[in-house]
């Protein structure tokens, strides 16, 4: 049997306020992926009208419904999704058929045949009103030249992972929008390709101009723990110490005109230098105290800051 065909998928959909859509989705992906052994898992984010009633109705044994307490957004649905799931390669994907389940055979394809951790679509000719395109574009534009990660399209959710990086994922808060980013920082490889995209069917979006702060603040996230989460030190430490430099030299000069006999007490030179050393003493203090918390992370769940792909021994894979 092809291996493509033979493991489990787990195609993951977080849904809010889809009712008019979800019905369709079920069949196109049906439609997708004959032959194919698969579980649908809809992640129900609390909605509002009736998407669980009409999946419960369609009474599909390959369907499994995840039933939030209340609203968490995409990123936690996703992540709740992602580990309910069982199969050897997981799918994600939007709710609204705007994603095209048809190319998730292709996509597969280049996971399994070709070793690919993670495929990430790069949506054509999308079908978006600028509304959603404008802060995308930002946010892609933003991501390439920050993390120096060449990804045309973050945005897209039809996504095929290795069932291991999708496990290590630690989605929280907003992080959706950079899973691809986080994967590369996990070590996957990335394969992207291009991927049809549809107008929606129904309903509304539920994104607009605000992404683009959200988008922005993210980022600095990320950026901090890509560079500094394992040595923070490496960041407060060295700005504390600078501060405190630039505090010392302008004291030092002020000591200087003190003994040439000149009055300092009402000098603004003075309040900037001791705020310099102050603040510079309290970056510092912060940078001692985060690698404090970050051994204590590591140490008390008994976790490694480093990841083996594989071992290998006289040539072959243990």
């Amino acid at each position: 049997m092809d291996p493509v065909t033979s493991d489990l998928l787990s195609i993951v959909v977080p849904l809010y306020n889809e009712q008019d859509n979800v019905v369709l989705l079920t069949k196109k992906i049906h439609e997708a992926l004959p032959g194919y052994h698969y579980e649908i898992i809809y992640v129900d984010d609390f909605s509002t009208d009736d998407t669980r009633k009409r999946i419960d109705q369609m009474q599909d044994q390959s369907v499994q419904l995840i039933h939030l307490k209340k609203n968490y957004g995409q990123s936690l649905a996703l992540a709740a999704g992602i580990d309910v799931a069982q199969g050897r390669y997981i799918i994600t994907m939007d709710g609204d058929l705007q994603n095209d389940p048809t190319d998730i055979p292709m996509m597969l394809d280049q996971a399994v045949n070709h070793g690919f951790d993670l495929v990430t679509g790069i949506r054509q000719k999308r079908q978006d009103s600028w509304v959603k395109t404008i802060p995308s574009k930002i946010a892609n534009f933003l991501v390439r030249r920050v993390t120096k990660l060449d990804i045309k399209d973050n945005g897209c959710a039809l996504k095929v992972f290795d069932k291991d990086i999708a496990k290590d994922l630690n989605l929280y808060g907003e992080m959706h929008r950079f899973i691809t980013l986080l994967a590369f920082l996990e070590g996957a490889q990335i394969k992207q390709v291009p991927v049809k995209h549809h107008a929606r069917h129904a309903g509304t979006s539920k994104y607009g101009l605000e992404r683009v702060f959200k988008v922005i603040a993210d980022m600095m996230l990320l950026l901090f723990i890509r560079k500094y989460f394992q040595r923070p030190i490496h960041l407060f430490g060295i700005f504390g110490v600078l501060l405190m430099i630039l505090g010392g030299i302008a004291n030092i000069y002020l000591l200087v005109i003190k003994l040439s006999g000149e009055q300092i007490g009402d000098r603004p030179l003075l309040t900037l230098a001791m705020m310099l050393i102050l603040a510079g003493i309290q970056l510092f203090t912060i940078g001692i105290v985060m690698e404090l918390l970050i051994r204590t992370y590591y140490e008390s769940q008994q976790k490694r800051p480093y990841r083996i792909k594989k071992i290998s021994k006289g040539g072959q894979v243990q």
